[in-house]
């Protein structure tokens, strides 16, 4: 499989990342195992996941997804197979980007992970409250200690961006290579604020909430449909003008291609020139391969100036 730089970190990584989020929470340990080895035996290689995944849930503290990956990483020896990407700022216990705070929650997430280094560390978030410098210190002692291979900003606004690369380099430091925004079709701010951002300073680009949270994978086609649903909070604004064109459209090429509407909406990410791959999650073996086939989808160029103009304002 094709693989693409990840930035200037060194580490190039397959079309898809797999968003371990659903780990210890929708998907138990034996589902979430099936579901790395289907991944990485179809040859995608990077995983994401963050310190605080997933302490939203009813009886889960935080820590369940690092800890599943670790223990997989260790029964199936994946470990210089795989990148595995996670995060620090927004749990809890570990709250905020104070050097004290970055020390101590990556000795956490490497013990969780049953591992000595970790590929891509990311500031989860912005923290305000602490220099920039302080953050980017400690991060770079981690660098040189040989802790983490490459530094990431999730989450971030351009201009901070921009400051934390000035910082990096006036001090020597550390640069952060990677970004981690939200963006898909629906949502597409990335493409005037952190995109040229990252065209100009060679950032590479990892997109979250992919699928809108579930919206693009054209499951639910009226708002009556989210009755029930655990997403229904996240889902409802999207059912405005807008976005039930961008459905239509989805559906329409979807079809056309002999695709799901899923597929069509990673490939038209994976196709961005700012985007090295999107970030997707999923709870069954099923839906994996449906998210999988994507990046053998090929959009011709109709199809996505369609999909664009649906989604423009």
């Amino acid at each position: 499989m094709n693989t693409r730089p990840l930035g200037r970190s060194g580490l190039h990584i397959a079309p898809l990342v797999f968003g371990s989020n659903v780990f210890g929470w929708t998907a138990d340990e034996a589902r979430s195992f099936a579901l790395l080895d289907r991944f990485v035996e179809r040859g995608f290689n990077t995983i994401d996941t963050a310190d605080v995944y997933a302490a939203w849930a009813p009886g889960l503290a935080g820590g369940e997804s690092e800890t599943i990956i670790g223990r997989w990483l260790a029964r199936r020896g994946r470990r210089d197979d795989v990148i595995v990407m996670t995060k620090v700022a927004k749990w809890q216990p570990r709250k905020g980007l104070s050097a004290a705070n970055i020390e101590a929650a990556v000795e956490d997430s490497l013990r969780r992970l049953r591992s000595d280094h970790i590929d891509v560390y990311f500031a989860h978030e912005d923290d305000a409250s602490v220099p920039l410098e302080e953050t980017l210190a400690a991060f770079d002692r981690l660098v040189r200690a040989g802790k983490v291979r490459a530094l990431g900003a999730s989450n971030y606004g351009p201009e901070r961006v921009l400051e934390a690369l000035r910082i990096a380099a006036r001090e020597g430091l550390a640069r952060y290579e990677v970004l981690q925004p939200g963006y898909n079709l629906l949502d597409r701010g990335f493409e005037t604020t952190l995109a040229p951002v990252a065209r100009e300073q060679g950032l590479g680009v990892v997109a979250y909430f992919a699928l809108a949270s579930g919206f693009l994978t054209g499951k639910y086609r009226r708002i009556e449909d989210l009755e029930g649903s655990s997403r229904a909070g996240f889902l409802r604004h999207c059912f405005d003008a807008r976005g039930l064109r961008v459905l239509a459209s989805l559906r329409e090429v979807a079809e056309e291609l002999a695709a799901t509407p899923a597929q069509v909406a990673l490939a038209w990410l994976m196709a961005k020139p700012a985007v090295s791959a999107p970030i997707a999650s999923a709870t069954s073996l099923a839906q994996l391969d449906d998210l999988m086939a994507a990046a053998e989808l090929v959009l011709p160029a109709e199809a996505t100036s369609r999909l664009d103009n649906a989604a423009s304002a």
